[in-house]
């Protein structure tokens, strides 16, 4: 975008504004008054260039090095998605879609599987993550805890942390010393990739996560003033945060001591609005106070570190009625996102990250209780990695705030209304630049059609039911100014020695565009459905928004030297435009799904990315360029009269210049092999190297019932998935029933067996509504037992599925409760019990310490590729088996994908929905989730490429878990592919040791 030379020369002398953290944080920090830093162009994509950079704020925006920056950023956690070659492909996706930001959770309990014990390899490396963040130009925004909620495990504590003195979430010392020994962990990997220092692209570092407890408590304020100092010893030197668990005003600026340090603090909060209430007004045109949202730091800019882009599902599905998430993105779509997003830009929020915007899997033992395996979201970006039409308004918004420097910087304005006032109308003004915004949402369920008389903008224009449109005026369009547009602007780029504007709006409308032009230009359309007319100095332009796909329009002359190209898309086209950085000046492709990069050679322009379906190329470059390529492969081409360079028709009828991705076969799964297990039910079975369970105290919430041993499974050191029971009951001749209580999350069960004879299986309750978001359940399950045949001594063996621990959100060391047994009773006689309890074995040095639980066929390798399947049986699926217990399937597959296909597969389950069972799935020995038949709603569970192998050999084994009062399976089960490209990314294969 051109700039005034006035512009231009105020720009220049702001590179010293802004402030600088350094050091290990003892500095006092500076900032500067908003009206120093004036409106210009946003800073670049940001790299490990060995600069110093300033980072600082005003209450309009982030500065970096004295330059405004809008922060449009997505949520994605490396930890969901276990192949770290398909990191790049997220973060590719989400640059090219109009984010410049990532915002990442690092899960305390993902890498340490004991005190003193911390992993940062394969799946693991942090590092690895953030120098992939910094090569794809995205900020990161680093969110380490020590608590993070994120819906996993003890709200990613580690299990061994709920056998530890100390309270959590305070400033006890024991919690401390354990909190601290994690920071040191993550910050010396965090300390390297600072953007402050020029060694990466870290650039916010949030501490701790929606903490309200304690807030005007020592134990609360110490708490934070501990982990604020902690992270500046630790040389983290860029702006810290906190996100405030909804507006409550907790944790502003001066809230706790910094040490003497100030304004090195942002207050932030979290934004999950339901998709049938109006948009709040969180910021300038809301109510203020400390429950306003923005309003309640006046000094920082407006920051919402989590704004819903969608929502977490729970076991049974009570969420979304049962329809998963499929029915979250339904209703969290595009018109929603555009709704509330231009709700919070109109109130002043220049620091926006969508939470989720790739959701993944929750792998393994990673769930917490109140979500099962899949953790899809309802993002933008699906779990298979698959892009979404709900990531239109943030394509359009991203690339906006970034070329386009007015956004960082609006003031509220005079009211104005619509002719038709059920919309309603946010008017900002830039003070700079004197342009005008808009911001008309509809509220109704119906479609308006109205104008603006107010504002100047007499043509009428529609905005969708539970939708909402931008509208500008007096903005700068290169060389050119915009009366108004009745279109929402996209972005403005300088391309070669032209300005490219592009404008969006739904399919279909009529869309007006007007730019003051002094004397009439020279108007030239590239396609037939434009029109314009020129009258009074004032160039009016008209498209139908979609029909034809894009339409340009070329503007020259008409008192500007430079020619303006006005590019007409609605939301499935601005989806196909790419707006790419290099350093030659920017590239815009329209065409393709993605565009993952693009390399300027001399003449040619080296393009890499991803299509889908078949399509055209057109590619708008510095002056010079003639020639392009596609991933490796060259194009013919054209030069057209609106300046691009366009794909040439391939002689073949019917053809393409980019064929569409090529076919995909998956094999049917056959070839099975079958064993059951449960051994430790039989009375013979050898435990002697099991742990005894004789501990009279524990740190648990939960209290140990008087007179008997602590049975808590965490206590013992077993702190994921099964864990296994074992009591010697003496004097035990009149014993008439046995009575076991325990704890669990979301869908726990347990199994008891006596003398290796079924007692039966207790089952929690299916959530509801209500209960859905319930982290522990207990229960006590009573069982008859039969008399015995003599006096010898008796053997009781539980089985009991946890279903991990609970979250901690209210800070009341919840993540303590108890899992497993909690007590055991009898009726007749008077047994006395000695206890042995075996759970998981070591942590996989591979796979992590949430991938096993305690079943045999876990400690014994059944899950792993090149296991011997000695004893095993030839089966077939389906099977309809009656037993209580485990028993096991293997079998192994082979994919021949084609190089340079990036094939997305999933394994899907079905049976008829009354069978109670529930399935382990391991593939090539990684624990891909938990299948409930019976419970749902997940029947798909994506297999991640890498863990797969696409071009190889694959091991699957199912590991199913059935409560005898029903035919059991597993049925139907088979591959799915769930989306295909031809392009992708680079895949190393993930390291899966076998036996």
């Amino acid at each position: 975008m051109e700039l005034s030379r006035r512009t231009f020369s105020a720009l220049a002398g702001t590179t010293a504004l802004g402030f600088a953290l350094s050091g290990s944080g003892g500095e006092t920090t500076r900032a500067y008054a908003s009206h120093s830093v004036p409106t210009g162009p946003a800073p670049g994509a940001p790299a490990a260039d060995r600069a110093r950079h300033k980072v600082g704020y005003d209450k309009h925006s982030l500065l970096v090095d004295g330059r405004r920056l809008v922060l449009w950023s997505g949520e994605m956690h490396p930890f969901r998605l276990p192949s770290p070659s398909l990191w790049r492909d997220i973060l590719q996706k989400m640059r090219a879609h109009g984010f410049n930001a990532v915002s990442v959770y690092v899960a305390w309990n993902y890498h340490s599987p004991g005190p003193g014990q911390y992993d940062f390899t394969g799946v693991r490396d942090l590092d690895l993550f953030l120098r992939t963040a910094t090569e794809t130009g995205l900020y990161v925004i680093l969110r380490p805890g020590p608590y993070i909620n994120a819906e996993v495990d003890g709200g990613g504590f580690p299990g061994w942390l709920a056998a530890t003195a100390g309270r959590a979430r305070t400033s006890d010392p024991a919690y401390l010393s354990y909190v601290d020994e994690w920071l040191t962990e993550v910050n010396a990997i965090a300390v390297r990739h600072l953007f402050t220092k020029g060694r990466g692209t870290v650039l916010l570092y949030q501490i701790e996560n929606e903490y309200d407890a304690f807030v005007d408590e020592p134990l609360g304020r110490d708490y934070m003033s501990h982990l604020y100092k902690k992270v500046r010893a630790d040389g983290i030197d860029v702006p810290l945060f906190h996100n405030d668990k909804g507006r409550n005003g907790y944790w502003t600026p001066g809230s706790f001591n910094t040490g003497g340090e100030e304004r090195g603090w942002l207050y932030g909060f979290d934004a999950y609005p339901l998709p049938s209430e109006v948009p709040p007004d969180w910021g300038d045109f809301g109510e203020g106070g400390l429950k306003g949202g923005a309003t309640a730091s006046p000094g920082t800019p407006g920051f919402v570190p989590e704004f819903g882009g969608g929502w977490f599902d729970s076991w049974g599905g009570a969420t979304f009625d049962g329809k998963g998430y499929a029915e979250a993105r339904r209703t969290r779509d595009a018109a929603y996102e555009r709704r509330f997003q231009l709700t919070n830009l109109a109130n002043g929020i220049t620091v926006h990250n969508v939470y989720m915007t790739f959701g993944g899997t929750s792998w393994g033992w990673l769930p917490a209780p109140q979500v099962y395996t899949s953790y899809d979201y309802g993002a933008a970006i699906d779990e298979a990695r698959r892009q979404t039409p709900k990531l239109a308004p943030a394509h359009q918004l991203g690339h906006l705030l970034r070329t386009v420097p007015d956004f960082a910087k609006l003031d509220r304005a005079d009211a104005v209304r619509a002719a038709d006032e059920r919309l309603n109308v946010y008017h900002l003004t830039n003070p700079d630049t004197g342009s005008h915004v808009y911001v008309v949402r509809n509220d109704t369920d119906a479609p308006v059609t109205t104008s603006i008389p107010d504002a100047g903008i007499d043509v009428a224009f529609t905005v969708a039911a539970h939708d909402a449109r931008l509208l500008a005026a007096g903005l700068q369009l290169g060389g050119r100014t915009l009366k108004y547009a009745t279109a929402q602007p996209m972005m403005c780029l300088k391309v070669g020695r032209m300005d490219v504007a592009v404008f969006t709006a739904p399919y279909g409308e009529m869309a007006q565009v007007l730019l003051e032009c002094p004397e009439e230009p020279l108007v030239t359309r590239g396609d037939a459905e434009p029109a314009w007319n020129y009258d009074l100095g004032v160039l009016r332009i008209t498209a139908p928004m979609g029909v034809g796909g894009l339409a340009r329009v070329r503007v020259e002359g008409g008192g500007s030297d430079t020619p303006l190209l006005l590019v007409f898309a609605d939301d499935p086209g601005s989806l196909r435009l790419f707006p790419v950085d290099t350093p030659t000046g920017p590239v815009l492709v329209y065409g393709p799904s993605l565009v993952r990069g693009v390399t300027l050679d001399g003449t040619t322009a080296h393009l890499t990315g991803d299509t889908v379906e078949g399509t055209g190329m057109e590619v708008w470059g510095p002056r010079g360029m003639s020639r392009i390529t596609w991933n490796g492969r060259p194009l013919r081409t054209s030069v057209t009269p609106m300046g691009s360079l366009r794909a040439d028709m391939p002689a073949t009828p019917g053809q393409l210049p980019v064929p569409a991705v090529g076919e995909v076969r998956l094999p049917a799964l056959g070839g099975w092999r079958r064993r059951t297990e449960n051994f430790e039910s039989l009375p013979d079975y050898d435990d002697s190297g099991w742990t005894t369970a004789d501990r009279t105290r524990s740190y648990s919430v939960t209290p140990v019932p008087k007179g008997q041993p602590v049975l808590f499974a965490d206590d013992y050191g077993f702190h994921y998935g099964d864990v296994w029971y074992r009591g010697r009951l003496t004097d035990a001749a009149e014993l008439e029933s046995v009575s076991l209580s325990y704890s669990t999350g979301t869908q726990g069960l347990l199994m008891a067996w006596l003398d290796g004879e079924p007692l039966g299986t207790h089952r929690m309750p299916v959530p509801d509504r209500s209960t859905a978001r319930k982290g522990s359940w207990t229960a006590t399950a009573a069982f008859d037992v039969p008399q015995a045949a003599g006096q010898a001594p008796r053997v009781l063996s539980v089985l009991v599925r946890r279903m991990a621990h609970d979250m901690d959100g209210r800070s009341t060391d919840s993540h303590k409760t108890a899992r497993g047994l909690t007590a055991v009773t009898f009726k007749g006689g008077s047994p006395k019990a000695s206890w042995r309890i075996q759970g998981e074995t070591a942590s996989d040095p591979v796979r992590g310490p949430l991938n096993n639980g305690g079943l045999f066929g876990e400690r014994k390798g059944w899950h792993l590729p090149g296991f011997t399947e000695e004893h095993w049986e030839d089966t077939e699926l389906p099977r309809a088996d009656r037993r209580q217990g485990v028993t096991w399937y293997r079998t192994t597959f082979r994919l021949a994908v084609d190089a340079g296909i990036d094939a997305s597969v999933g394994l899907a389950l079905d049976d008829a929905p009354e069978r109670a069972y529930r399935v382990q799935i391991f593939l090539n020995g990684w624990n891909m989730g938990q299948y409930v038949n019976d419970v749902g709603p997940q029947h798909t569970f994506v297999l991640p490429n890498g863990i797969l192998r696409t071009r190889g050999t694959n091991t699957l084994a199912l590991a199913v878990l059935s409560d005898g009062t029903t035919e059991s399976g597993p049925g139907d089960v088979r591959l799915r592919l769930l989306g295909t490209s031809a392009g992708g990314v680079p895949v190393t294969p993930v390291d899966s040791p076998g036996r």
